[in-house]
């Protein structure tokens, strides 16, 4: 049945294929191969697919190195650009940060000035009331003393009829009329004098209750601009404030361990701010202060991130462009405790928060290998490397040049191991990377 099969083919094959002989000479003789039809389709058939898959891988070699040079090409110009959009928020950031101390600086200015205000205000209040006191007296008086110098007619009046009734001498009745005189005179003179004092004193209430205007109006002024100044403060303080928190809630860091931890460190004060403290006639809170020390607490709480950030690895330790060529977790039936961060030999690596090299030597399968101990229980190790720049025991701060990506120890091409471990524990750095991000 085969050989049926084959024969059939080998006939139909004939036109186009006709059978061959391949002759091989040799020390010994000639011998003859014959390549039947069916034969030579067979090697051709192989051949042709042999030249298509060439072709086809060929053409996969050339469009996956193109893809991958265009992949790495718009990797490095989002590189940049996100580095350039770092720069301009922290631009911003400082310039919020600045008119924040200037608004604040400005507020307490103010709140000076309310208080000089508010006290020149309460004493002419204070005088005010003396004088509406004093023409209330003077008024009195004036009253007591007209009653007076009406009795006083009338005595005269009286006397002057009696005299006329009981015909006393002339001499008597002059003398009478002349002390009654000096009465009346001494009188109007004080009536007159009291008239003055009280048209003195009017005069001077009236601009009492003008400068009492004035303070109000200029009070309600003041008020305004400080309105307008606590407005600013808030939204600077929001603004700088927002991205520190949700960079910390992000990486999943106990927020109030820190800051608290933090605020232990100020020498006895618990923090770089100090409420205000602003007097007032009735005992109660006064709102702007309480308004005041809500922004001063929040500012404080901005230092204390700021603080903070300066001593948690939240920085990139790579400021130049790399590949992540093997992240945190399971690999090769292990747990890859770090970040795989590939670049050309050389590229420097920055420490990403303050600390103290407790490692700067060879480690076995680390190769070169730098330890920094942060403060809160963090560290960070940096393996692989081809330099080292620094020296156990020394203090670094956040962007300073530690050391050049290598490929030392047990390594398949430059590249850092970067690790971040809270008390001992690995935990991924990828994580505090990403929530830098927005602050960096």
């Amino acid at each position: 049945m085969h050989r049926k099969l084959t024969d059939k083919l080998n006939h139909a094959l004939a036109r186009a294929l006709p059978e061959r002989r391949l002759f091989v000479r040799s020390e010994d003789g000639t011998r003859f191969f014959r390549l039947s039809p069916l034969g030579q389709a067979i090697g051709w058939g192989g051949l042709i697919v042999f030249v298509s898959w060439a072709i086809i891988a060929t053409a996969i070699l050339l469009m996956d190195n193109v893809g991958s040079g265009n992949i790495r090409q718009r990797a490095a110009r989002e590189q940049t650009l996100y580095e350039e959009r770092l720069q301009t928020i922290a631009a911003e950031r400082d310039a919020r940060a600045l008119e924040a101390r200037a608004a604040q600086e400005r507020f307490n200015l103010a709140l000076q000035q309310v208080s000089e205000m508010q006290e020149a205000l309460l004493a002419s209040e204070d005088r005010r009331r003396e004088l509406e006191t004093g023409i209330g007296v003077i008024q009195a008086t004036l009253r007591r003393t007209i009653q007076e110098r009406d009795q006083a007619r009338g005595s005269l009046e009286e006397m002057l009829a009696e005299a006329r009734t009981s015909r006393q001498g002339p001499g008597i009745i002059a003398l009478e009329k002349q002390e009654t005189a000096e009465t009346l005179s001494f009188l109007t003179a004080a009536l007159d004098a009291t008239a003055t004092e009280r048209d003195v004193l009017a005069d001077s209430a009236e601009e009492a209750r003008a400068f009492a205007r004035n303070m109000v109006l200029e009070q309600q002024l003041r008020t305004e601009r400080n309105e307008q100044i606590f407005r600013q403060l808030e939204d600077a303080v929001t603004v700088s404030l927002e991205p520190l928190d949700q960079m910390f809630r992000a990486s999943g860091v106990s927020v109030e361990k820190i800051l608290e931890e933090v605020r232990r460190g100020y020498s006895g004060q618990g923090g770089p701010l100090s409420p205000l403290v602003v007097s007032t006639m009735n005992g109660q809170p006064d709102p702007d202060a309480m308004r005041a020390n809500a922004i001063l607490r929040e500012i404080d709480q901005v230092n204390l991130y700021r603080i903070a950030i300066e001593k948690l690895p939240f920085a990139n330790p790579l400021h130049d462009s790399y590949r992540l060529t093997s992240p945190f977790g399971p690999r090769w039936g292990r747990m890859h405790s770090g970040n795989d961060m590939a670049a050309p030999t050389g590229t420097p690596v920055y420490a990403p928060a303050d600390g103290i090299v407790s490692k700067a030597g060879w480690a076995g399968a680390y190769g070169k290998l730098i330890k920094i101990q942060h403060e809160f229980g963090y560290e960070t190790r940096y393996g692989h490397l081809s330099a080292i720049y620094v020296k156990e025991g020394q203090r670094v701060s956040r962007g300073d040049k530690i050391g050049a990506i290598g490929s030392t120890g047990r390594s398949t091409g430059p590249h850092v191991h970067y690790e971040i471990r809270v008390n001992g524990n690995a935990v991924n750095p990828f994580k505090y990377i990403k929530a830098g991000r927005n602050v960096f």
